[in-house]
């Protein structure tokens, strides 16, 4: 969640430090992908498949991440580290013109 004013910053692609959505998208990838380091339950995968979404909406943007590997079973760690780590790669390259921003609902659907 974060001001209006921050999102049309976002959409606009007036933020200093860059692409906010495609740098949150790539550092959650690599956090997917690194999972298995993180997290002790997380199963180390070779290969997967890792697609994030964002919708952007008034005053949030909610982030949609989906690991899938043939054969891989246990991938919703992957995918709650890609959605947390685009979450936090969101505030820290916004935090400087909204520091009111909340990291809010992280969860398995």
């Amino acid at each position: 969640m974060m001001a209006p004013a921050t999102r049309a910053r976002v959409e606009a692609n007036e933020i200093k430090k860059g692409d906010v959505l495609a740098v949150a998208r790539f550092a959650g990838a690599a956090a997917a992908r690194q999972a298995a380091l993180l997290l002790p339950n997380a199963s180390f995968v070779n290969e997967m498949v890792i697609n994030i979404d964002f919708e952007v909406g008034d005053d949030a943007i909610d982030i949609t991440a989906r690991v899938s590997s043939p054969g891989a079973e246990n991938l919703a760690p992957s995918a709650l580290a890609a959605a947390g780590v685009s979450a936090l790669t969101i505030y820290d390259m916004c935090k400087a013109v909204d520091r009111s921003m909340v990291v809010t609902h992280l969860r398995v659907r």
